[in-house]
């Protein structure tokens, strides 16, 4: 422990003569102002949306949260992250790992770290993105500025925006639908609003949702006396399991259930299941990329 505080409170951005030339640029976060270096070159990113920025902008980061679900990351971007190593889950960041990877530079997450948001600062500098939503542009941004890479980022916005509009001319009059989003996890199910990952790019798409998905929030929590209220012209669902089953027999438990056998999406076969990573979970652009792909490829368009 003694060496773990010695090395928390000593890991150098730079040395002590080359501060002046290496922290050169200030951002403001959530927490306040933060002197960063001018460029960056070990970055450890703690949260996997963070993660997906961070390889949009051709950065590999040296060390990362771990993928919720993954071994240590999601399939998608497990190739890209050749070299990176996980220090921990974003709830459970392992910090004396993150400072034996003496970063230059992290990025972090105020709803998730501020808490060890001391410590962080104490072994580089630290910028602290507000929330973990459904508009991933705000901290991509963010990100982008820290990292110096904001031509990048307006590119990469840019180019994800034009397949945005792309789709959402192929799709036509398939927007006219009212889409429904259901999420299951261990003692819960989650309706999804527009304050969601999935929510706010089916917004930008141009979908309909039900009224009670049609609300600037992120979820109804709820049970399957709720059926009922998850339809809508198209259902897409998706389940997250902790290893122990307990998602997966929810999600076996609704599906076979009478009331949700009764919904009109149901009884059209307008039911899709599709990935809790893409859809929800990752959070970042990648996502975005993929879960765009998904629609496609859903309703049979380019």
């Amino acid at each position: 422990m003694k060496t773990f505080i010695r090395t928390l409170f000593a890991a150098p951005v730079c040395a002590a003569l080359l501060v002046s030339a290496c922290l050169a640029r200030d951002v403001t976060d959530s927490m306040g102002t933060v002197t960063v270096p001018d460029a960056p070159k070990r970055v450890v990113v703690l949260t996997n949306e963070g993660t997906e920025a961070l390889l949009a902008l051709g950065v590999v980061p040296v060390g990362a949260a771990n993928s919720w679900n993954g071994d240590p990351w999601w399939a998608h971007i497990t190739d890209a992250m050749a070299g990176a190593e996980p220090v921990g889950k974003e709830s459970a960041v392992n910090l004396e790992m993150v400072a034996a990877l003496e970063p230059d530079l992290i990025l972090a997450n105020k709803q998730r770290h501020e808490e060890i948001h001391p410590q962080l600062t104490a072994i580089a500098p630290t910028v602290m993105s507000q929330e973990l939503r459904g508009n991933w542009k705000i901290n991509f941004r963010l990100y982008a500025e820290a990292l110096g890479l904001e031509e990048k980022a307006r590119e990469a916005i840019a180019d994800y925006d034009a397949a945005v509009d792309s789709l959402r001319g192929e799709l036509g009059e398939n927007l006219q639908e009212q889409v429904s989003v259901i999420r299951f996890v261990p003692g819960q199910i989650r309706i999804y609003q527009l304050d969601s990952f999935s929510g706010v790019l089916l917004k930008d798409i141009g979908f309909n949702r039900p009224a009670n998905q049609n609300v600037e929030d992120f979820a109804i929590r709820t049970g399957k006396e709720s059926i009922p209220d998850m339809d809508g012209d198209r259902i897409f669902f998706f389940t997250y399991d902790t290893g122990d089953g307990k998602g997966t027999a929810l999600e076996e438990d609704v599906l076979s259930d009478p009331l949700w056998n009764s919904l009109s999406a149901v009884q059209a076969g307008n039911v899709h299941q599709v990935s809790d990573a893409i859809w929800n979970t990752a959070g970042g652009i990648l996502a975005a990329r993929l879960m765009l792909k998904d629609i496609a490829d859903i309703y049979g368009v380019e």
